[in-house]
């Protein structure tokens, strides 16, 4: 009998591990892995061993016993009841009739909620980390859904020549945003490994540019070069560290921008501002952060910290403000980044989704997260 128990347990274990698998692999959502080729090119990168990349410094991502305990906790007792907010958020609707001819004397950046962007600079329009879709997962029943509006839709959205994607997590890299997206892009610029993702879902692979920490890339007098950030990246059960993910750097005539991408405070922000900076304007994550994984996420005192690093004028704290990935206030990261930010008399830029940030000009300062 209890033989029996076993071999009918076990089969059945097996088959949901099949079923599993076969989901993943059905699924387009997921993306695809990296094969031939591609898988070559980011084996030879130096950043690459051991099956995986690797940060530039040492980054422990495990918890521990005590840091799962710790979240159990918090997850059963409630200790912060305002992850979400209580009532509908401001914004600034972006009207694809304004965006289509793009302005050749100002550089406009507009924060599209989350880390998701339309950068306006010498005549070209770019979107960084585009995640439009409502939910931050592969499943549309399960996972943290969009809790601001989005201030114009993937599809509303005028041509776009170039899309800036720093890895493939979910809340930076959406399956149905990229489809919606493909036909009025001109190009994609990922991080190796990424393209993968990109060709199943029907980007060809002409449009693709893969690129590794430090290269660089030019766009009819553009220069975006990949820069090394400090996070990690996979899409399924069994690829972790299995692409690459990065910051980037936008070059113009005249003006210099900077996106993180995700990244934990790490020595390789002051390099990059050696090497690119100074920057007329840091997009800097500031959230989804905790104590038991500030390696992979900065904490808002360090993102101004990384924004001195990079010798930045103007700093603007991104990845907040449309989901809740940690388990803080919605408007703690921008209280806190803010109050340090006047302690060491940083200018900082707060707009609404959707407000237009126009560089060299006054910078939007409304503090719409208050009651």
């Amino acid at each position: 009998m209890t033989r029996y128990i076993l071999f009918t347990l076990s089969f059945f274990i097996l088959l949901a591990t099949i079923a599993g698998c076969s989901f993943l692999r059905l699924s387009p959502q997921f993306g695809d892995e990296a094969k031939g080729e591609r898988l070559k090119t980011m084996q030879q990168s130096p950043n690459y061993a051991d099956g995986q990349f690797h940060n530039t410094v040492p980054t422990n991502m495990d918890i521990g016993f005590s840091g799962y305990m710790k979240l159990l906790h918090t997850q059963i007792f409630g200790e912060n009841d305002e992850q979400l907010p209580g009532r509908p958020i401001p914004y600034l609707p972006v009207k694809a009739a304004t965006t289509n001819s793009v302005q050749d004397t100002a550089t406009v950046v507009t924060w599209l909620g989350h880390s998701a962007f339309m950068v306006e600079i010498d005549g070209k329009r770019l979107l960084l980390d585009p995640m439009l879709g409502d939910i931050a997962s592969p499943l549309s029943f399960i996972g943290p859904r969009r809790f601001a509006p989005l201030p114009i839709t993937a599809a509303d959205l005028p041509p776009i020549d170039a899309v800036l994607i720093s890895h493939d997590h979910y809340d930076h890299l959406d399956y149905g945003s990229i489809k919606d997206l493909n036909e009025k892009t001109g190009h994609f610029y990922v991080a190796l490994g990424v393209g993968a993702h990109l060709e199943r879902w029907g980007v060809p692979a002409e449009k693709i540019t893969e690129m590794d920490w430090w290269q660089e890339a030019t766009l009819q007098g553009l220069t975006f070069a990949a820069t090394p950030s400090r996070h990690f990246s996979g899409r399924g059960l069994t690829d972790r560290m299995g692409t690459l993910w990065t910051s980037w750097v936008i070059i113009g005539r005249e003006d210099r921008v900077f996106f993180s991408g995700d990244s934990g405070y790490f020595s390789g922000f002051a390099e990059i501002g050696e090497k690119y900076g100074p920057f007329d304007i840091t997009l800097l994550e500031c959230g989804q952060y905790n104590e038991l994984w500030q390696n992979i996420h900065m904490m808002p005192e360090q993102t101004v910290q990384a924004h001195l690093d990079l010798k930045g004028k103007l700093l603007m704290p991104i990845h907040r403000g449309a989901f809740s990935l940690a388990m803080h206030s919605w408007t703690d990261p921008i209280q806190r980044v803010t109050k340090r930010a006047a302690e060491l008399k940083v200018p900082i830029t707060t707009p609404l989704i959707g407000e237009p940030v126009l560089l060299h000009r006054a910078a939007p300062h409304t503090k719409w997260w208050r009651p």
